[in-house]
């Protein structure tokens, strides 16, 4: 009897860069769960590759503790009670970062971002902290579905800046949230109807910094790659551009389709 195809296929690939000898970037998948995650050890502060394992470790641990049970609930149930686990294991993974790097001094300064991705029932849940990014790619049209929590972000938002100015400025990589940097963290978490075919990407800052949207767009839009030839084409073309950063990213395909007034409500925002 054939293996029924999973509700989603994911691929995950990370690489050092160019200019960095060391690898800061953590990655994890669970494709028979639905879940993918990423950290970015933060630039700039020491022991960036420990935070980034530390949150992969603590909030895969917990969430693979409960998804299962999740599976078997109503989707208008388990969201509510995913939020929560989201925000339980993001909050002992901050906790434990946080105290490592007070009480280590091997670990001082450390923090990481995380981006976190629950495929359930036809919709996707992301929480994230910092500006490590989740894109989605819906019938040739990629769009940037996290809102980085950094200083130029913000600078944007109330209009202070143009967005010219920010992709010129030196500021682009200081976050205003961060897993380990604080006592508490403030995780965001959203939930969006999926589609059948619809291309889920999560990556560092040493691929968005490196390629714009237009040229992640193309590559994504390649025809005839798998999951795994178009992670590796990403790499590629980030190093090729400078690769003056670790370089990480999650594919993730979606073989579903979101299912009654959830699925309705992807239509509506498909046509947008």
């Amino acid at each position: 009897m054939a293996k029924p195809t999973p509700p989603v296929e994911m691929v995950a690939l990370s690489d050092p860069g160019m200019v960095r000898a060391l690898n800061e970037d953590s990655v994890f998948i669970a494709d028979d769960v639905g879940l993918a995650i990423l950290a970015d050890g933060m630039g700039g502060y020491s022991a960036g590759e420990v935070a980034s394992a530390m949150a992969i470790e603590a909030v895969s641990r917990e969430l693979l503790g409960s998804l299962p049970g999740l599976r078997d609930r109503p989707l208008d149930e388990a969201t509510p009670d995913l939020h929560e686990d989201i925000e339980f294991a993001v909050t002992r993974a901050n906790a434990a970062i946080h105290h490592a790097s007070h009480n280590d001094p091997d670990c001082e300064g450390m923090g990481s971002t995380l981006v976190v991705a629950v495929f359930l029932d036809g919709q996707i849940t992301v929480a994230h902290v910092g500006d490590s990014r989740l894109y989605r790619y819906r019938a040739g049209r990629l769009e940037q579905i996290t809102r980085d929590h950094s200083w130029l972000d913000e600078q944007l938002a109330l209009g202070v800046i143009t967005v010219e100015q920010a992709q010129a400025s030196r500021f682009k990589n200081i976050v205003t949230r961060g897993m380990g940097i604080e006592e508490m963290v403030d995780v965001e978490i959203h939930d969006y109807p999926i589609e059948p075919g619809d291309i889920y990407l999560l990556c560092s800052d040493g691929l968005s910094d490196m390629i714009d949207d237009t040229g992640i767009e193309r590559l994504l839009g390649e025809p005839g790659n798998g999951l795994e030839q178009t992670a590796r084409r990403l790499i590629d073309q980030a190093n090729e551009n400078g690769g003056r950063d670790n370089v990480s990213v999650i594919l993730a395909r979606s073989n579903v389709a979101a299912q009654g007034w959830l699925g309705k409500l992807g239509g509506m925002l498909g046509r947008k």
